[in-house]
């Protein structure tokens, strides 16, 4: 159990626990929508859980600098001893982004968050590129962004010993059946199977005593109509408004992935992406192998040694599924 969890018991044992959620459009709850506006995972989770008090502070479209400037200081009013913290994707469609920027940002949020005695629940995202089905020139680029952002969230929730929910694997991805029409947001029954995950790696923890969220949802999935609504309404004016800022970017991004192709160095805009993220972990926490690590394992998401070594003072690993 973390230091931050030990301290925290004390106060549970005299009140309820709170958990304040942040983030952006995931745990906002879209893709799960109710009579009278959204629920999503994390509502879903806090519901079955007996004499907890939840706050919501996410919203559709954050970046990491909103949850840090917006939704962090509402928060800390709240003094929550649980904080959910799933940001990041909305920063890799955006031209002006910046691992080193993300990671400075998220060290401090974690570190405020845990020095007023709060738990982390943190996870890593699959990238929108795979999500949406793009073509491979303008994929990857997206994908070593949304690695880059895993792999700094993974590190920083060793060092402060979060509760970390792993969401980018292929299973949960290819599975049709998990998302909404709009193929970037959790549908219920994916709102629903993050909420059980997220039970029980914080039952581990001795944090969750109710029962887990049910796996059924209680509305069909959407079919391949609803997609092909989404797209021709909300859809296409969802991607007006990504292009005026990331289109142009990642076009040319296209041409150099298309480039490095033609000639067989494609592997030195993975090394690029590897030594951008070290520098960015070693700017939060400096470890001489920090590098070597990272560019060893050119998925960009540091492994059990890698996140071992980015670890800083909290001497705890993050329980993970």
């Amino acid at each position: 159990m973390s230091a931050s969890a030990v301290e925290a018991a004390p106060r549970l044992a005299r009140r309820p626990l709170r958990f304040a959620a942040l983030g952006d459009s995931l745990t906002e709850g879209v893709g799960d929508p109710v009579a009278g506006g959204r629920r999503g995972w994390a509502a879903l989770l806090a519901a079955g859980q007996r004499g907890w008090e939840f706050r919501n502070f996410a919203a559709s479209g954050a970046l990491t600098l909103d949850v840090v400037e917006q939704q962090a200081p509402r928060a800390r009013e709240f003094a929550p001893d649980l904080v959910s913290v799933v940001v990041g994707v909305n920063d890799t469609l955006r031209r002006s982004f910046d691992i080193r920027r993300i990671a400075v940002r998220l060290d401090a949020l974690y570190a405020d968050l845990v020095g007023a005695g709060a738990v982390l629940l943190t996870a890593c995202l699959p990238d929108p590129g795979a999500m949406l089905g793009l073509p491979g020139p303008l994929a990857r680029p997206l994908a070593r962004r949304q690695r880059a952002v895993n792999g700094v969230v993974h590190a920083l929730s060793a060092r402060y010993g979060a509760v970390h929910l792993h969401l980018a694997d292929p299973a949960w991805v290819e599975d049709r059946t998990l998302w909404s029409a709009d193929r970037l947001h959790p549908g219920e029954r994916g709102h629903r199977l993050i909420a059980a995950r997220c039970h029980a790696l914080l039952t581990e923890r001795g944090l969750a005593a109710g029962a887990p969220p049910s796996a059924e949802p209680e509305q069909p999935p959407p079919g391949a109509a609803a997609s092909l609504y989404w797209l021709a309404t909300s859809g296409t004016a969802w991607l007006a408004r990504r292009s005026t800022d990331l289109l142009p970017q990642l076009l040319r991004l296209a041409g150099d992935e298309l480039r490095h192709a033609a000639r067989g160095t494609a592997v030195r805009l993975d090394l690029h992406a590897a030594d951008a993220l070290a520098a960015a972990l070693a700017t939060v926490a400096p470890v001489p192998d920090q590098r070597q690590c990272v560019r060893t394992n050119l998925s960009g998401v540091p492994g059990t040694a890698c996140a071992a070594a980015a670890r800083s003072g909290s001497g705890t690993t993050p329980i993970t599924g």
